[in-house]
């Protein structure tokens, strides 16, 4: 049967929302993505796992029935939440190869002074329906050396939102992000084929890393798209900040930034197309670091 919202025009939407038994069969989910994350399958075919406990008392070993459980299984495992809840986690929550984090049909909450997500070394993950709010600087779990791997290690986490480092076929969808530490979403070390979509980013300064640093030539075979999401209100800068690969920007909503919306530095190749800029006068939509005026 036909759900009443079929036919938005969005084309993940219209994968799944379209039938209203969707919930029957999540795992269709894994056919929806767009751009160079498509074939993120995260969990697809696997076991499903709920999650029915939103405690985080034991990182090291964790409790059956916690999302941090769920995470760390090697198996391909479809995570789905028993109902609404808020997870503050006391370390960073390492996500391992081959996990969908599901959270269609529940409020799911995480972060709310706690650390977040990190993807480091894996493939294949898939997020999605979760709300990535107040992010800490956490300590690290000996899996979770995303930004020490870059840095030289140690100390605690930055306080990403969500963190993707050294990993490929990633996909982040409709997923609310704000008001973290740091960043909102990072995607740096290499990693490629990711798709960010659907997403609202809010009440943030720096929202999106696109590539390490200027001084990270191994970014140059990232590949990353970004579409149909709505950038503010409440954002200062780095909406988009792109470094070295190749960048699909396409159908965002730009609204109310204070500094620029798209920025770039040591030669991205940034394809900007049917995206909605918004805000007041004097503000930059484009910013080109390091660029000579002749280029």
């Amino acid at each position: 049967m036909l759900a009443d919202d079929c036919g938005t025009g969005n084309p993940v939407d219209d994968c799944w929302r379209c039938e209203s038994s969707w919930a029957a069969n999540r795992q269709r989910l894994a056919d929806c993505a767009i751009g160079f994350g498509r074939d993120a399958g995260g969990g697809k075919n696997g076991k499903t796992y709920v999650v029915t406990d939103p405690s985080d008392d034991d990182p090291v070993a964790p409790v059956p029935g916690t999302l941090r459980y769920g995470l760390v299984q090697e198996e391909p495992l479809w995570i789905t939440f028993a109902r609404d809840m808020t997870i503050r986690p006391k370390e960073e929550l390492v996500v391992s190869s081959h996990k969908t984090v599901d959270g269609r049909g529940a409020d799911v909450v995480v972060g709310d002074g706690g650390a977040c997500f990190v993807l480091h070394n894996v493939s294949n993950v898939i997020i999605h329906g979760l709300a990535v709010r107040g992010g800490k600087p956490d300590a690290r779990t000996p899996l979770a050396s995303s930004s020490a791997s870059a840095s030289g290690g140690g100390g605690l986490s930055d306080g990403d939102g969500i963190t993707i480092f050294r990993s490929t076929d990633v996909w982040v969808d409709h997923c609310t992000l704000e008001a973290c530490t740091d960043g909102l979403i990072d995607v740096t070390g290499a990693s490629t084929r990711v798709t960010l979509s659907n997403n609202l980013l809010r009440n943030h300064d720096k929202a999106m890393l696109l590539g390490h640093s200027d001084n990270f030539p191994d970014d140059k075979g990232m590949k990353v798209t970004v579409a149909f999401n709505r950038f503010g209100p409440g954002l200062v800068q780095l909406l988009d900040r792109c470094r070295f690969g190749l960048f699909h920007v396409i159908n965002n909503d730009y609204i109310n930034w204070q500094i620029y919306a798209i920025g770039g530095s040591a030669s991205p190749t940034i394809l900007s197309h049917g995206n909605r800029f918004l805000a007041d006068k004097d503000k930059e939509v484009t910013k080109r670091d390091g660029v000579p005026e002749s280029e």
